[in-house]
C-alpha cells in the first residue's frame, strides 16, 4: 500500500474513533440505565420474594393457630379474621369448609364461592369441587356428583386420581358392583395414583368381593406417595 493510501486509510480509522466515542459520550448514559435497571429489577425481585414468603409464613401460622383452637366456631371466628389475598383466599375458604366441626349448610356456601371465583387457580377449584362431592354426600342426587367428579377426572388435573376414586364409590353407591371393582383395580395400575390411594382401592376390592390386582411395575415408584 502506497504512502497515501496509508495515510487516508489511518484517517479513516481515526475519525471512525472518534465518532464511536462521540457517540458513547452521547448515548452512553442509556448503558447505564440498561446495568442500573437490571441491576434494580434483580434487587426488587429478591425483595418481593422475600416479602411473599414472610407473608405466607405468617398466613400459615396464623391458620395453624387458629386450627388449634378447640370450639368450632371460635376456629371460624380466628380464621375469618386473618387477612388474605389472592390463593390464600382460596386456601382460607378450604380450611373453613373442611373443618371437622363447622356447620354443613356453611362449608356447602365457601366452597361454591370458591368453585364460582373464576379468579382462583384452578387447583383450588378442583379441590373445592371434590371437597364438595364428599360433603354433600347422598343430599345430592348421583348424577350430579358423578358429573363434578367427571370434570375433574381428566388428565393433566391435578386431583384426578381422586376425583376417579369417588366415582368409583359412586358405582358402589349406585349398585354396579362389578364395574366399581374394574375402576378400581384401574386405579391400582394407574402409575399417578399415591400409594394411599392404590392401598385403599386394594381393601375396598376385596370388601367387595373381588381380587385386586397385582401393582404394575409403572405404578411401584409411586407406592410410597401419600
Amino acid at each position: 500500500m502506497s504512502n497515501p493510501d496509508s495515510f487516508i486509510s489511518e484517517v479513516t480509522e481515526e475519525v471512525r474513533r472518534d465518532r464511536l466515542y462521540a457517540m458513547f459520550r452521547k448515548y452512553g448514559w442509556i448503558g447505564v440505565l440498561v446495568v442500573v435497571g437490571v441491576v434494580g429489577g434483580a434487587a426488587y425481585t429478591e425483595w418481593t420474594k422475600a416479602r411473599d414468603a414472610a407473608r405466607a409464613q405468617s398466613f400459615g401460622d396464623a391458620m395453624l393457630d387458629a386450627v388449634d383452637l378447640g370450639a368450632p366456631e371460635d376456629r371460624a371466628q380466628a380464621m375469618a379474621a386473618i387477612p388474605a389475598d389472592g390463593g390464600q383466599v382460596a386456601l382460607k375458604d378450604l380450611m373453613l369448609a373442611t373443618d371437622a366441626g363447622s356447620d354443613k349448610a356453611a362449608a356447602l356456601a365457601a366452597l361454591d364461592k370458591l368453585i364460582a371465583d373464576q379468579t382462583q387457580p384452578q387447583v383450588y377449584r378442583d379441590l373445592a369441587s371434590l371437597r364438595r362431592v364428599m360433603l354433600v354426600g347422598k343430599d345430592q342426587p348421583i348424577a350430579d356428583r358423578r358429573a363434578a367428579l367427571e370434570a375433574i377426572a381428566v388428565p393433566g388435573r391435578a386431583f384426578r386420581t381422586l376425583a376417579a376414586e369417588q366415582l368409583a364409590y359412586l358405582l358402589i353407591e349406585d349398585g354396579k358392583k362389578d364395574e366399581a371393582i374394574a375402576a378400581l383395580a384401574a386405579l391400582m395400575q394407574d402409575q399417578e395414583a399415591p400409594g394411599g390411594l392404590r392401598q385403599r382401592a386394594s381393601q375396598m376390592i376385596t370388601a367387595l368381593g373381588g381380587t385386586p390386582p397385582e401393582p404394575s411395575a409403572a405404578a411401584e415408584p409411586s407406592a410410597d406417595a401419600g
